[in-house]
């Protein structure tokens, strides 16, 4: 069993401010990016149901030049839930409730089917009354084409394009160009190693994929193709 929340949650606490770049970068022309605390993750109980929840990731920021702060609330959905929009109002409630701070609501979803667009609101209305009208922001990752993201210098991009829009045939060479662009950022070793896993663990490639992922890197230039190996060879060991 693949732990989706762990890998995706390890990937934004490492590169938050790039996730934020590549996907919200509105929310940086008002955040003080080295105000980032991550809290500790908060449990949720839910009585009627008999299920508890815990907060895939929870960022207090400052906004910049003010003494005010907000949360941004990150939540990873790896599987369809047709109550999702009601626990993101829950959680929205419970943590403006507790901190008393404004909430900033995201959803990553990360499954691959369906590929019909989520619903990004949750409402409680009456006939002449809307008594809650909720949003929070929406990055499904199947709505999005791999090959939109193949120039972006962003180590996420390297990451996620292993969880979008991609057709079967195109397997093998999404994963040597994820790899490519990983390699061309200069990240430390460690992080290297993060998103190499990520790929290669939503990545997994069948023995004939193997080969054309071979031929697709032979395409690259020689320095990188060769950084692509040695990542290639830590995964074997």
């Amino acid at each position: 069993m693949i732990d989706h929340d762990r890998l995706f949650k390890e990937l934004l606490i490492t590169f938050f401010v790039e996730f934020l770049q590549l996907f919200l970068p509105e929310v940086l022309t008002y955040l003080e990016p080295t105000s980032l605390t991550f809290l500790d993750k908060e449990v949720f109980t839910d009585v009627t149901a008999g299920e508890r929840y815990e907060a895939d990731l929870l960022v207090q920021a400052q906004f910049q030049g003010q003494p005010s702060y907000f949360l941004i609330h990150v939540e990873n959905q790896a599987t369809v839930q047709a109550s999702f929009g009601q626990r993101m109002f829950r959680y929205f409630a419970r943590l403006y409730e507790k901190y008393d701070y404004p909430v900033y609501p995201v959803v990553v979803f990360s499954y691959d089917q369906p590929r019909t667009p989520a619903a990004n609101t949750f409402t409680v209305a009456f006939p002449d009354l809307a008594v809650v009208q909720f949003q929070y922001r929406v990055i499904q990752l199947n709505q999005l084409h791999w090959r939109d993201f193949l120039q972006q210098p962003n180590p996420v991009a390297a990451a996620l394009m292993a969880k979008m829009q991609i057709d079967p045939a195109d397997r093998p060479k999404v994963k040597a160009e994820c790899l490519r662009l990983l390699v061309t950022l200069r990240l430390d070793p460690a992080r290297m190693q993060l998103i190499s896993g990520f790929v290669d663990t939503y990545l997994r490639l069948t023995p004939d994929e193997e080969a054309v992922f071979s031929e697709e890197l032979s395409k690259i230039e020689a320095t990188e193709q060769e950084q692509v190996m040695e990542l290639v060879t830590s995964w074997m060991e």
